[in-house]
This record gives C-alpha cells, sequence and structure tokens, in this order.
C-alpha cells in the first residue's frame, strides 16, 4: 500500500496536547526498530501500573497519533501507529491490549490496539489476522 493514502481525516489537536503525542511517536520510532522480542518485552514493562484503556481512551491517543504525524496516518506505518497509541495511552495512565497479528490469504502483517477485544479505529474485524504478539493490560494480583 502507498505512503500516501491516509487512513482517516487529520483532526486539530489542541497544542497542549501535542507535545505528548509527539514524544510518543517519536519513542515509538525507536522501538519500531527493535526487534518484535524485545518490543514485547519493553511494552510489558511499561504497562505496569497503569489500568485498562477504554475505547474512548485509546480512539483518543490513536487520533491524537495520527495528526501529529504523517507516517502514523498511513496504511504502511500501522506498527509505528499502534506503538505510539500505546505509548500514548501509558502516559495517561491508562493500557490498551498491543497486536500484532499475519493473515495468509492473501499474506499480509499488521499492527493494531483493541480493547476488550475488539480493535479501535480498524476497517477490519477482530477475527481478520492472526494475532501472533500481544501485549494486554497486566492484570492486578
Amino acid at each position: 500500500m502507498s505512503h500516501d493514502v491516509t487512513l482517516a481525516a487529520r483532526e486539530p489537536l489542541p497544542l497542549s496536547r501535542r507535545p505528548a503525542a509527539w514524544l510518543a511517536v517519536a519513542a515509538a520510532r525507536l522501538l519500531a526498530t527493535r526487534s518484535p522480542h524485545t518490543i514485547g518485552r519493553v511494552l510489558r514493562r511499561l504497562r505496569t501500573g497503569a489500568t485498562p484503556a477504554t475505547a474512548s481512551q485509546a480512539q483518543a491517543a490513536r487520533a491524537a497519533v495520527v495528526t501529529v504525524s504523517r507516517r502514523c496516518a498511513t496504511n504502511t506505518g500501522c506498527l509505528q501507529r499502534s506503538l505510539a497509541a500505546t505509548l500514548l495511552c501509558r502516559l495517561r495512565g491508562v493500557w490498551p491490549t498491543w497486536c500484532t497479528g499475519v493473515r495468509t490469504q492473501p499474506f499480509s502483517a499488521h499492527a493494531w490496539i483493541a480493547v476488550e477485544g475488539t480493535p479501535v479505529a480498524e476497517q477490519q474485524t477482530a477475527d481478520y489476522y492472526t494475532p501472533v504478539l500481544t501485549v494486554p493490560p497486566a492484570t492486578r494480583p
């Protein structure tokens, strides 16, 4: 898919909310260069102490990331977008489920965030991809 295809209209984001979104996008860009094992390990550590995100909290984080990052607003930016939205949620004290998955017919891979098993602002349904690596909210003892 082309980098020029945007996923959603970029909406205005108040100036006061932009620094956190930029920080999450920058951190996600670095994290996206790491191995899946390292990404999972880092995310499992970061989720500690966060409460599960609601669908509206996760949607707001995803929308903020897409607004401040042209790359995250494209179909090919799913890894960075999902990581940035997850990190932005964490900055706000909440945690969605971060997911990666594949499909075989036709082959494709994707990364997204979900809340209670439902993908957030995705075109595909929850069963479209087979999850390979997920990092859900931490369970409380």
